[in-house]
């Protein structure tokens, strides 16, 4: 995880603290949605690479998954341990979550 994503999660705040899903800090910055606790040995990055207009609304289309080592020492290229694209956020986030909580232990 390099320091931009780093700086997102730490900051990023709802009256004072996190968005929560599952137990996990959940936080969005532009195109990136990250996922996890930068405790445990990997977090979920979702990045939206194209949009779409539905129903007169911008969503996400093709959205970029990637499980992310948090250990600092690592280069970025090291810190990715897994990596897919799926159209749609839900697909992405279902995918990405199943992904991590496998390799956390959970």
């Amino acid at each position: 995880m390099d320091e931009k994503e780093k700086e997102i999660i730490e900051k990023a705040t709802v009256k004072g603290e996190y968005l929560m899903y599952k137990g996990r800090p959940l936080v969005r910055d532009n195109n990136v949605i990250c996922y996890g606790n930068m405790d445990d040995e990997y977090v979920l990055c979702l990045t939206v690479m194209t949009e779409t207009e539905q129903d007169g609304k911008t969503v996400p289309d093709m959205v970029l998954i990637q499980i992310v080592k948090t250990d600092e020492t690592l280069s970025a290229t090291d810190k990715i341990a897994k990596q897919d694209l799926k159209k749609g956020l839900f697909e992405a986030f279902e995918l990405g979550y199943i992904w991590l909580t496998r390799l956390i232990g959970e």
